[in-house]
């Protein structure tokens, strides 16, 4: 049995921390459809999700030694999303990432937990995809301007069985 902090790996830390985060966001999802359905659930969270992403991405820049406010370089934009994701995201995530060329990030999932919890919820026909909208706070967060295709209503692991699509950014 561990009993202090410094006998536990920091891989092991990150992701119970995630799967604590993710269980509490899927029981808010959960307890707000209960009581006021999934459109406004899907108003909420989005707000709620690209809010957080703001802060997050500074926060995680602050951590990785990057002091500036503004991303001016796809290759500070390749750092930070690379160092974002190291931070914030567990093994179950599943959630696949390229920068093929500049100034594009390109997305893959064949599994989604998202998607998977949304459907055990029975509300994946009205879900909102929340996933990507993390990504587009990290860009909004760091002043970066942006498009995304395709244009994500509802959810693409949904409607197309797999959720891939690209991000270019105006760098």
């Amino acid at each position: 049995m561990k009993t202090s902090l410094d006998e536990i790996e920091k891989t092991e830390i990150r992701e119970h921390l995630v799967k604590c985060w993710m269980t509490h966001d899927a029981m808010w999802v959960y307890n707000c459809l209960q009581e006021i359905g999934i459109e406004k659930t899907n108003q909420i969270n989005i707000a709620a999700v690209r809010g957080m992403a703001a802060i997050e991405i500074h926060r995680a820049a602050k951590l990785l030694g990057f002091e500036k406010k503004k991303v001016d370089t796809f290759e500070e934009l390749i750092s930070l999303i690379n160092g974002a994701f190291t931070l914030g995201a567990a093994g179950f995530m599943r959630f696949e990432y390229s920068f093929p060329r500049k100034n594009v990030i390109q997305w893959h999932m064949q599994q989604c937990f998202a998607h998977d919890g949304m459907k055990r919820m029975g509300a994946i026909n009205g879900y909102q995809c929340g996933i990507l909208e993390r990504i587009k706070g990290w860009l909004e967060g760091l002043g970066v301007s942006y498009t995304i295709d395709p244009e994500i209503k509802g959810c693409l692991m949904q409607t197309h069985g797999v959720c891939r699509g690209k991000v270019r950014t105006y760098l």
